[in-house]
């Protein structure tokens, strides 16, 4: 609890945090006490891992005083509710945490009133419907996160009028049709996540003009297109994922200008040809998967690159790549030594069995989440100190 004199010299309470050590736990029997919006000068609460038992339901009442700046309920299962309407009355609101609930129904076009708003967390719930498209009048927002949810339609392209957004994550949805051209106009994206959707195309060109783009997280979606060698032209990017989405022809020799890439992750697609040479250029990168494609030819990687990348290179399920020789390796890669015409040494039908394999355990399972490694949970955290202690 943190408390402030006010304009009569008493001290009034301005923050509550409530959940996790050393703020105040909450017990078993805990619900959401609506009464807290009547402190008049509050303007911060947290509710972090609170309801876990006893099921509860958001409420806010019309307050078009209230001051409260910062509102959060992070990991409360027992917090099974619609986001009501009335969160429109927080007029002052600038950052709106609600992720890993059990919050459900329709995201609220009342919501878009919230003029105020830097950073919207709705991730990890069970929303449904579309993406409202009066998104656009929250052009103050920097951080939108609705990844992890049922959402449906279209990514309406309102969403390019945002253009104040460094970060967005819509992953893990049902979103359909294309991603549509105004997302162009995010020139401040540092970070973009679509995954594990049903987007089917894109404009490559308009992609291209997101040169503060650092983080493009597109895998598990149903392209079905030639790899775009436009994507070579984001010069900060440093993590490219475009995994299991249909991509054909060959990896793009533009892909090796990309001179900050850590991570490029290609696997399951229908890629083609050789892998460029070029490749060995890349001084930053420490993992590349392009795993259960149609590659052939001999591996070009230098020595200094194979013991570089060690366990982080996976070229498994290529059955026409090899490898000239083992020297440099450090762990298996998943080819094989190349034969006297260049071809691998190793059994094509053994070849086989992890792509198939692997394309049931994708289809059955899914696409493990990127969220595992460095990604949108680092930034995530760092927001989420800033914003809530």
């Amino acid at each position: 609890m943190e408390c402030k004199p006010g304009s009569d010299n008493l001290l009034h309470v301005t923050k509550l945090v409530f959940g996790t050590p050393p703020n105040p736990t909450c017990m078993n029997s805990a619900t959401f006490p609506s009464q807290i919006f009547n402190l008049p000068s509050l303007q911060s609460i947290h509710f972090v891992s609170c309801f876990k038992t006893m099921k509860t339901t958001l409420f806010f009442p019309n307050s078009p005083s209230s001051s409260l700046k910062q509102l959060s309920f992070r990991s409360n299962p027992a917090l099974i509710s619609l986001i009501p309407p009335q969160i429109s009355s927080l007029k002052s609101l600038q950052v709106l945490t609600l992720s890993q609930n059990h919050l459900y129904g329709k995201i609220p076009d009342s919501i878009s009133s919230l003029k105020s708003l830097i950073h919207l967390d709705l991730s990890y719930n069970k929303l449904s419907g579309r993406i409202p498209v009066e998104i656009w009048r929250l052009d103050n927002l920097v951080d939108l996160d609705l990844s992890y949810n049922s959402l449906t339609g279209p990514i309406p392209p309102s969403i390019g009028e945002l253009v104040k957004l460094q970060n967005l994550d819509l992953s893990s949805n049902s979103l359909t049709e294309t991603i549509p051209e105004s997302v162009e106009k995010l020139k401040m994206l540092t970070f973009l996540a679509l995954s594990n959707n049903k987007l089917s195309g894109y404009d490559p060109n308009g992609v291209a003009k997101l040169q503060k783009l650092e983080y493009l997280i597109m895998e598990g979606n149903p392209m079905f297109i030639p790899l775009p060698p436009e994507l070579g032209r984001l010069p900060r990017l440093q993590e490219l994922r475009l995994g299991s989405s249909g991509y054909s022809g060959m990896i793009p020799k533009s892909f090796c200008w990309l001179k900050n890439l850590t991570s490029l992750s290609l696997e399951n697609n229908n890629l083609s040809g050789e892998i460029p040479p070029e490749f060995n250029g890349l001084r930053k990168i420490y993992h590349l998967n392009l795993s259960r494609n149609l590659l052939s030819g001999v591996v070009p990687f230098s020595s200094e690159f194979f013991r570089r990348l060690g366990r982080n290179l996976d070229l498994s399920g290529n059955a026409r790549l090899c490898v000239n020789e083992y020297e440099g390796l450090n762990g298996n890669v998943g080819v094989g030594l190349c034969g006297s015409n260049g071809s691998s040494s190793v059994d094509s039908d053994e070849m086989r069995k992890p792509l198939e394999s692997s394309a049931i355990a994708s289809l059955a399972l899914g696409i493990w989440s990127w969220r595992s490694g460095a990604g949108f949970m680092g930034f995530s955290a760092v927001y989420f100190c800033l914003w809530s202690f």
